[in-house]
């Protein structure tokens, strides 16, 4: 019988849309997820192709890596995710990419600036990019400091308002209020980072969006008082 099968079929599926988004190649990448009230975390497997993986693929730890659940070995960037639900109490799931254009910021060291609407509608703000990782902390728990490094990024800022950071020299970590919503996330990301990376090839002087526009766009779609879509009928 499997135990969390609810949540590592969710966790299939996210894998199975990132891999059709086009966000990721080869074996690169993971969607994890986490059972807050049974303190659990599944995640993608380690080097399984994506075409392949079956629900009972997907592992499940806790939240300290101890394997509960699945006889594969766990996706090496588990410790990143980890440090990312121990510190970012609001978000149920992760997903890590090295999608083109979110990498090509990241690799520059460069956050990306909200510099028009598009942005603006799924982030309410720049995109942080985190600091270089000394040297010890590359030796010593680099999988675990990579996630501090995020948090310590993000700032005072809310997760889900800003739900993704570049790691420097790496790439994108994404998430969201669960693992769908960490997809669009990151699918979002790549959207703004390859328009953001063409506005700048036409304008050097990297104007940004006003405070104003930025919290009208944000909060249309976000806010107590959104206008973005339909009302929820069951309300």
């Amino acid at each position: 019988m499997i135990k969390y099968s609810e949540l590592r079929k969710s966790v299939l599926d996210a894998n199975a849309a990132l891999y059709d988004s086009g966000l990721v190649i080869s074996t690169f990448g993971n969607v994890s997820a986490i059972d807050r009230e049974k303190r659990v975390v599944a995640i993608k497997p380690s080097g399984v192709s994506y075409k392949a993986m079956q629900v009972a693929d997907i592992v499940v730890t806790d939240l300290d890596g101890n394997i509960l659940e699945g006889t594969l070995r766990p996706s090496s960037d588990l410790d990143t995710h980890l440090e990312l639900y121990k510190s970012f109490k609001s978000i149920g799931a992760v997903v890590h990419t090295h999608s083109f254009f979110a990498t090509v910021w990241a690799q520059s060291g460069r956050g990306i600036p909200a510099m028009g609407t598009t942005h603006a509608d799924y982030f309410n703000g720049t995109i942080p990019v985190t600091r270089k990782l000394r040297d010890d902390e590359i030796i010593d728990g680099y999988v675990r400091n990579t996630g501090k490094v995020i948090v310590e990024a993000l700032g005072n800022n809310a997760p889900l308002s800003v739900p993704a950071a570049l790691v420097n020299d790496h790439g994108p970590f994404c998430w969201g209020k669960d693992a769908a919503d960490a997809v669009h996330n990151a699918e979002m990301l790549e959207a703004v980072a390859k328009i953001a990376f063409h506005a700048r090839q036409l304008n050097q002087d990297d104007p940004e969006i006003s405070d104003a526009l930025l919290d009208l766009h944000y909060q249309r779609k976000h806010g107590q008082s959104a206008t973005y879509g339909q009302p929820d009928s069951s309300k």
